[in-house]
């Protein structure tokens, strides 16, 4: 058996507040050695990143990944496309779900798994206005009932 040692390097917050996420897969990331050297700093964003789905490939694009600060002339373009590495069927399975209206791929997060460099993609449906509005409020009154129930529990 073998031990998974599992390191956070970044989560898209806003992915959570944009998008009902449906679904999630694991995928690896091609990347070149400066790049992984600039991960392992946290110099990754994935603010405006998605991934989309190509001649049979997926990719992950607009993630930016700062040139790394000891590189040379060899150091990586920030902005390039990233090719995920997913099995034939998890990829075909994705193009199904892609077809259907609304659906997109989102990177959430990205970690690092037994020394290599994985990125957690959700299939989200974008949130309208109203529904953003409303987790909001929902997340605000459950805060508002822990901090009275945090209360009633001290004076006891």
């Amino acid at each position: 058996m073998r031990n998974t040692a599992v390191k956070m390097i970044t989560k898209n917050k806003k992915a959570f507040h944009d998008y009902e996420i449906v679904e999630r897969l694991e995928a690896g990331l091609v990347l070149q050695g400066t790049e992984v050297k600039s991960i392992r700093e946290g110099k990754i964003n994935l603010k405006e990143a998605y991934a989309k789905v190509q001649n049979g490939e997926v990719w992950l694009v607009r993630c930016h990944i700062s040139p790394y600060s000891h590189g040379n002339v060899h150091n990586h373009d920030p902005l390039r496309k990233r090719k995920l590495l997913l099995h034939r069927r998890e990829i075909k399975k994705l193009i199904g779900k892609v077809k259907e209206r609304g659906m997109t791929l989102i990177p959430l997060a990205v970690y690092l798994k037994n020394g290599m460099v994985k990125l957690e993609i959700g299939l989200g449906k974008g949130k309208k206005t109203v529904d953003k509005r409303a987790a909001q409020q929902e997340k605000t009154q459950k805060r508002e009932i822990d901090k009275m129930l945090k209360q009633q529990h001290f004076y006891k």
